[in-house]
């Protein structure tokens, strides 16, 4: 699957619960290490999403601190690297559409 097919999909979650692309794309940048200006080619070039994470410059080593369930499985539990990398995004756009602060999301 693009990545590109996926990202209009957490921006759409966030601006539903009143928060912005903006943060999405913050929440994105600050796990990867992509800057905007490569997280949109990214979406430019329709990678999938596990070239998306394999070519990530920075995974924030910050991200071993996000735990909780997604899809009912907990985040801390999953052994296969793409996937667990997947989940964590997909619990700091749900923490954002839940109100949580964006200090309290980028666990600093």
């Amino acid at each position: 699957m693009k990545f590109a097919k996926v990202y209009p999909l957490y921006v759409l979650k966030a601006e539903g619960k009143n928060r912005t692309k903006k943060e999405v794309d913050q929440i994105i940048c600050w796990l990867t290490g992509y800057d905007q200006a490569g997280l949109q080619k990214q979406i430019d070039q329709e990678t999938d999403i596990e070239t998306f994470f394999n070519q990530a410059p920075a995974f924030h080593p910050n991200s071993s601190l996000i735990t909780g369930v997604v899809c009912g499985i907990r985040v801390e539990e999953i052994n296969d690297p793409l996937m667990k990398k997947i989940r964590y995004l997909d619990k700091l756009i749900d923490e954002l559409a839940k109100g949580k602060t964006m200090e309290k999301i980028l666990r600093q």
